[in-house]
């Protein structure tokens, strides 16, 4: 919050000073008042004044150090009216000290002003010191596996191609205040650390050097921010069956005409407090409360669609249904998925399913074996997304206060191990030798 005292600029949020709340007594509170002489409104109970205008920073002593107090002249008065002779003398008198005042005047003038100043390099370098002592971007830039660490892109590189895609787009904050005290670029590595490491709101904000409620303030912003330029724009279209064949790896040579490799997973969440709630989310396969997430990945081991989080008890079907994942796809499509999608009867028209085969007999014919292996071999990578994704450890367990958001820390999780290196190596190779040709 700002100073409430005209003309002053300081921001509780710096911790350059500190800050008093108006005295409950009447009287003294009306004493302040006048004292700071704001004239455009009347504090109210979220008012503060800086220790700044309190002579030694101390409240008791009351606030007297103004910018008028300042700048105020001095005033002298004349010695009482006499007779003619003291009369002469006092016109003398006020002559002599009229003359005197313009010097002592600027003299104290320059004086208090200097304190001003004085006491403005203390608060700048307190400022500075502030800013050295905070957890930043530029303390790991250059150390990739740090970066990886803290945000899960691999390099600094890639970390500032995200932030370019952010930096530009008017941020409303979602506490209703911006937020001054921590740089862009630290607010969106502040995002991404919480997202990847998950530490708790006071650890972010002693690394920081800023309040919980700056914390929060952070990261809503950006979590919004990340999933609209992320999951709503690079992710609103879907790879085409022909343009996945540019690059289709060696696993999927037997499925040319493979779309999409789907999959579902759970993610652990607190227990909720109403019963029916219970119910929904309890999954029989994990024993435990769950959302359930659908994730699509193209030949080229992409991710190209993120369900909603749906409760951890609806079935593989129901979500598949829901998602509206279905209306992707186009005649010739294939999709590949694990036994459990039994969702041959709500295909569009002309999209098929390859699924592996059930065990109706004693074993397995050889063809089914062929198939089931290269199934397996194809679908493994929708396995090995979905574990980039839960490297996140904010998805190990989802509290119910991130329950509202848990859908967008779902997809922007996914959305950003899309700007890791390619999981299939063959990918990574092809896009290497197309670098190099241009």
């Amino acid at each position: 919050m700002m100073c409430f005292a005209p003309e002053c600029k300081h921001y509780s949020e710096k911790h350059m000073c500190k800050f008093f709340t108006f005295p409950k007594n009447v009287k003294e509170r009306k004493r302040w008042i006048k004292l700071i002489r704001r004239a455009d409104r009347d504090p109210n109970d979220g008012s503060r004044i800086c220790s700044c205008h309190f002579k030694d920073g101390v409240k008791q002593n009351g606030p007297t150090l103004f910018l008028h107090n300042v700048k105020k002249r001095l005033v002298f008065h004349s010695p009482p009216k006499g007779n003619n002779e003291t009369n002469v003398t006092t016109e003398i008198e006020e002559e002599t000290v009229l003359v005197s005042v313009p010097s002592t005047s600027s003299s104290v003038l320059a004086e208090a002003e200097n304190m001003l100043l004085q006491k403005e390099v203390v608060q700048l370098t307190s400022q500075l010191n502030h800013l050295e002592m905070s957890f930043s971007f530029k303390h790991i830039e250059d150390k990739d596996d740090l970066v990886v660490l803290y945000t899960g892109l691999p390099n600094k590189k890639i970390f500032l191609s995200v932030f370019n895609l952010l930096k530009n787009i008017d941020k409303n904050y979602y506490l209703g205040w911006n937020v001054t005290c921590v740089s862009d670029i630290d607010q969106l590595f502040l995002t991404l650390l919480k997202l990847r490491q998950n530490p708790p709101h006071k650890d972010l904000a002693l690394r920081f050097n800023c309040s919980s409620a700056t914390v929060t303030n952070i990261f809503v912003t950006w979590l919004h921010l990340l999933h609209e330029i992320i999951c709503c724009t690079l992710m609103k279209s879907v790879p085409s069956r022909h343009k996945n064949e540019a690059c289709l790896p060696n696993c999927f040579s037997v499925f040319p005409n493979a779309r999409m490799v789907i999959d579902c997973t759970e993610i652990y969440s607190e227990i909720p407090h109403s019963l029916k709630n219970k119910k929904d989310t309890y999954s029989h396969y994990k024993h435990r409360n769950t959302l359930k997430g659908l994730v699509g990945v193209a030949p080229n081991g992409v991710i190209t669609y993120i369900s909603p989080l749906y409760p951890g008890s609806t079935s593989d079907k129901k979500v598949v249904q829901h998602s509206g994942i279905l209306n992707i796809f186009e005649p010739g499509d294939l999709i590949l998925a694990d036994k459990g999608f039994l969702i041959t009867d709500i295909l569009p028209a002309g999209v098929s399913l390859n699924i592996p085969p059930f065990l109706c007999q004693p074993q397995f014919t050889p063809h089914q074996i062929i198939q089931t292996r290269n199934i397996a071999r194809a679908r493994i990578h929708v396995e090995r997304a979905i574990r980039r994704c839960k490297a996140y450890k904010i998805l190990h367990l989802i509290p119910q206060n991130l329950m509202p958001l848990a859908t967008k820390i779902w997809q922007v999780c996914g959305g950003l191990t899309n700007f890791q290196f390619p999981l299939i190596k063959e990918v990574e190779t092809y896009y290497q030798d197309k670098s190099e040709d241009i």
